[in-house]
C-alpha cells in the first residue's frame, strides 16, 4: 500500500548512503487500518544535498526548510531530521515564550521524533527491514487508540499552538480519546492559540471543513474550550445562551449548521469554504443587521464582521465576497413572477451559488417553512451554476463528475477548473477524509512543520 514513488525516493537516498524513513500520518493511518491519503519521507541529507541528487524537486518553506519531489499529479514531501529546541534542555519556565518562530537546525532521528506533535505521527518505517522505529510509545498509543503530545504538553502547545486544534481534529478523525494530561494542557493553553499564524489557521480551517466532520470537530473544540478564543465572536451569543455549550454544541444554531453542511456533503453536493465561513458568521451578521436602526446594510456588516476578518487574516476580496453573500440573503424572499427579469440577473452573480447555500442551510437548521419553500424555487429554477472563485486562504479541491439531479448543468471546462470546490472522496480521484492534496505547494509556505495529517 505504500507509494512506489515514496520508495524509489528513499530507495534513491540509500544508493547515496543516506537514512531515509517513510514518516508521520502514512505509517500511522496504516497502523490504523486506514488507507493513507500520502506519504511522507525524513531523512538525514540536508535540503541542499537531495536537490544535487534529484531534478525534479524543490526547496519550500521558511521556518523550516524542506524539499518537495514532484511527480506527475502528485508531490512528496521529504524533510530532515530536526534537532530539539534548546529550551527543551532547560528548565521548564511557566512564563517563557517557546513559540517556535524559526526551526532550520538539523539533528538525529531520537531528535526529530522527540520534537513532533503527537506520538502517533512520530513513528518511521524502515522499507529495508520492514520494521517500525518508535522513540516515542506511539506504537502503544496506537495500539490503545490513544492521542498523545510528545513530551511536555504546556511545551509542546506553546511551541506551537495549533497542536491544539490539530489533537481534537486528529480525535475526530482517527475516532482516538485524548489523553488526560493533554486535554488538560489544552484548556490551560489555550490563549496561546492568539500567537498562531493567521495563514496556517486558515488552513487548519480548510482542510476541516473538506473532512465531512465540520460539526464533530467543532463541537470537540466547544468541549475543549477552543471555542473560547478560535472565531469566538462568531459563538458569543449561544456561549451566553447555554451554559452546556460544548456538550451540546450540536443542538445550537451553528452545530445544526455544520451537521446539515456535513450531510450536504455526504450526498456529493458541493460546499465552498466560503459558504463554511457564511455558516459559521450567519449569528453576527444576523445580529448587525437587526441593530442596523436606519443605517446602510453593507455598512452594519462590515462593522460586525471586520473585527472577526482583522484576526483571522481575510483578504479584502473574500472579506466583500462575504458581506455580499450575506446582503443577498433576503433577496431570496422574493420570487415573484412578474420579477423574472431580476431573478434572472441575481442568478448571473458570482456570489449567488455560496449565496443560496447559506440561505437553503440556515432555512433547513431553523425548520423555516416559508424560507424552506423559497429555496425551493430557487433550486429548481436554476439553468446554470455561475464558476466559482479561489476559495479563502487558498483552500478547497474541486470535484469530479457530471450533472446531479436537481441541479444545474456545467460544460466540461468548468467542471474540470473547479474553483475552490471540496472534492469527493467517494468518487474517482477523491483522497481519505476529503483531505487536500499536495499537487499545487506554495513555494514559500510558512506550513513546513511537516507534522502529518
Amino acid at each position: 500500500m505504500i507509494d512506489e514513488d515514496a520508495v524509489k525516493i528513499i530507495h534513491r537516498l540509500h544508493k547515496f548512503g543516506y537514512k531515509a524513513y517513510i514518516v508521520g500520518g502514512g505509517v500511522r493511518d496504516l497502523l490504523l487500518g486506514r488507507k493513507p491519503k500520502d506519504f511522507d519521507v525524513v531523512t538525514n541529507a540536508t535540503p541542499n544535498q537531495i536537490k544535487k541528487i534529484f531534478n525534479n524537486c524543490r526547496i519550500i518553506g521558511r521556518r523550516f526548510k524542506i524539499v518537495h519531489i514532484l511527480f506527475k499529479g502528485k508531490v512528496i514531501e521529504v524533510s530532515t531530521f530536526r534537532s530539539l529546541p534548546e529550551h527543551r534542555f532547560e528548565k521548564h519556565v511557566e512564563d517563557q515564550d517557546y513559540l517556535i518562530k524559526r526551526d532550520n537546525k538539523f539533528g538525529t532521528p531520537q531528535e526529530d521524533a522527540a520534537r513532533r506533535d503527537f506520538t502517533i505521527n512520530a513513528l518511521y518505517y524502515d522499507i529495508r527491514n520492514d520494521s517500525i522505529v518508535d522513540y516515542v510509545g506511539g506504537y502503544e498509543d496506537i495500539q490503545s487508540r490513544q492521542l498523545r503530545v510528545i513530551g511536555n504538553p504546556d511545551i509542546s502547545f506553546r511551541e506551537d499552538p495549533v497542536r491544539m486544534l490539530r489533537a481534537v481534529k486528529f480525535a475526530v478523525l482517527l475516532g482516538l480519546k485524548i489523553d488526560k494530561g493533554t486535554s488538560k494542557s489544552i484548556k490551560k493553553n489555550v490563549h496561546e492559540l492568539e500567537k498562531a499564524s493567521s495563514s496556517r489557521m486558515l488552513e487548519e480551517y480548510n482542510k476541516i471543513f473538506r473532512t465531512w466532520r465540520t460539526s464533530l470537530i467543532f463541537q470537540g473544540m466547544a468541549q475543549n474550550s477552543l471555542l473560547e478564543v478560535l472565531l469566538k465572536e462568531a459563538f458569543e451569543r449561544e456561549r451566553k445562551k447555554n451554559p452546556d455549550f460544548g456538550d451540546k454544541f450540536l443542538e445550537t444554531r451553528i452545530g445544526k449548521r455544520l451537521a446539515i453542511a456535513d450531510k450536504l456533503l455526504s450526498e456529493r453536493e458541493e460546499l465552498t469554504p466560503q459558504i463554511f465561513y457564511a455558516l459559521l458568521f450567519s449569528d453576527l451578521a444576523e445580529d448587525s443587521l437587526t441593530k442596523k436602526s436606519g443605517g446602510h446594510l453593507v455598512a452594519s456588516l462590515k462593522l460586525a464582521l471586520e473585527p472577526i476578518f482583522q484576526r483571522l487574516g481575510t483578504p479584502k476580496k473574500d472579506k466583500e465576497r462575504l458581506i455580499k453573500v450575506f446582503a443577498s440573503q433576503e433577496r431570496f424572499t422574493h420570487i415573484e413572477d412578474d420579477k423574472a427579469t431580476q431573478n434572472n440577473f441575481f442568478r448571473k452573480k458570482d456570489f449567488f451559488y455560496d449565496a443560496f447555500y447559506v440561505y437553503k442551510i440556515n432555512a433547513i437548521a431553523d425548520n423555516n417553512d416559508k424560507a424552506l419553500q423559497s429555496a425551493f424555487f430557487w433550486e429548481i429554477s436554476l439553468r446554470k451554476r455561475p464558476v466559482l472563485p479561489n476559495s479563502i486562504g487558498g483552500g478547497g479541491g474541486r470535484r469530479e463528475g457530471g450533472q446531479q439531479s436537481g441541479r444545474p448543468n456545467r460544460n466540461r471546462k468548468e467542471r474540470e477548473s473547479g474553483g475552490g470546490r471540496f472534492k469527493d472522496r467517494n468518487r474517482k480521484g477523491g483522497r481519505q477524509n476529503g483531505e487536500q492534496s499536495k499537487q499545487q505547494p506554495e513555494s514559500n509556505s510558512e506550513n513546513s512543520e511537516t507534522e502529518s495529517d
